[in-house]
Parts: C-alpha cells; sequence; structure tokens
C-alpha cells in the first residue's frame, strides 16, 4: 500500500493549462454557418406563410362557388369589409 501512495504522490497533478480562444471559437466558418440557418429560416417561415394565405383564400372562393351554386350566396364578405372600415374610422375620430 505504502508504494501506491508513494506513487501517487510522486506524480506530479497536470496544471491547468490556457486553452488559446482560436481552439475554441467557431470563427468565420461557424458565423457562416449560423447565419445560412437563419436565413433559411426565416425564408421557410415566409413560404410557408405565403402557403397557408393561399390555402386558405382558395378555401374561401370554393366555398363562395359552393354557395352560389346552391342559391345561398350572401353578402357577408361586403358586410365584413364595411364594418371593418366603419370601425377604423371611428377609431381614428375618437382618438383626436
Amino acid at each position: 500500500m505504502s508504494t501506491i501512495a508513494a506513487a501517487l504522490a510522486a506524480t506530479p497533478s497536470p496544471s491547468p493549462s490556457v486553452v488559446p480562444d482560436v481552439d475554441v471559437t467557431p470563427g468565420v466558418v461557424g458565423f457562416i454557418a449560423i447565419a445560412l440557418v437563419a436565413i433559411v429560416t426565416i425564408l421557410l417561415v415566409v413560404d410557408m406563410t405565403r402557403r397557408i394565405r393561399r390555402t386558405r383564400y382558395r378555401a374561401e372562393v370554393r366555398e363562395r362557388l359552393e354557395a352560389e351554386a346552391n342559391g345561398t350566396a350572401t353578402d357577408e364578405p361586403e358586410r365584413r369589409a364595411a364594418e371593418g372600415s366603419r370601425a377604423d374610422v371611428g377609431d381614428d375620430t375618437e382618438r383626436g
């Protein structure tokens, strides 16, 4: 047992070494990679929003066409637009 204790006491403990920042940081290549991921993500979100909006508009048009074919067409889109514009005007005049 004493030989193990003597061996452990004789081996020096490693001193903390300072690692240069160049070996730790991702540098220019890492920045470019993250920038590309961010740009691709933004483009995908814009494309997804555009596709969802397009699908919603197609569904609205399909519903209108079906309503017209059934003879149950209403003026709901025009009514919504009129109510929306009146609310906007009312809000602007009340602030002043």
